[in-house]
This record gives C-alpha cells, structure tokens and sequence, in this order.
C-alpha cells in the first residue's frame, strides 16, 4: 500500500472514505492487517492488544488485556474518523 493516499477530512465520516483510505489510516495508526483475513487488521499496545474487523457497517474491535475479560466494542462508520481515532485507540 502507497503511503501517498491522501486521506479525506478527518471531520468525515469514515463511510465517506474508500477502502484504500481506511487501509491507509488503520497502517498510520500501527495496525497490521491479516494475511489470511484481509479484512482484520491486528494493533499491538504496551498495556494491550486488540484486532479491528472491518465489517459491512462498522468496525468490530476486540480488545484484550493479560489478565482480563476480552471486551468486544462495535463502532459505526457513521463516526468521524476523528472519533474513531479517539475511541478505538484509547484501549479497552
């Protein structure tokens, strides 16, 4: 993937950007997506870890701490990518 994707407005809702774009900014952001299920994308933390799947609607976020329950966390893509930044990358 080119790192030359030119992201839309971050105030945009993430409907509104193209797979490219979505692929471009989860890399930014440090994911790594799944060779064997290109739809999934795997974020490594130092306190946690989570893999985002990228489903027909929204993005399914399953966060997972040592020691803890997992938590699944559901997010529209309705949201700006502003507020998708804020709530998925703050950890579970």
């Amino acid at each position: 993937m080119s790192s030359s994707v030119i992201l839309p407005d971050p105030a945009c809702p993430l409907y509104n950007h193209s797979l490219t774009a979505i692929e471009a900014w989860l890399t930014q952001q440090g994911c790594r997506q799944q060779s064997d299920r290109p739809e999934c994308w795997s974020l490594v933390r130092q306190d946690w870890q989570a893999e985002l799947e990228l489903d027909i609607d929204c993005c399914v976020v399953r966060y997972e701490r040592p020691g803890q329950e997992p938590v699944t966390r559901v997010f529209k893509y309705s949201l700006s990518r502003t507020d998708l930044e804020a709530v998925i990358f703050a950890g579970p």
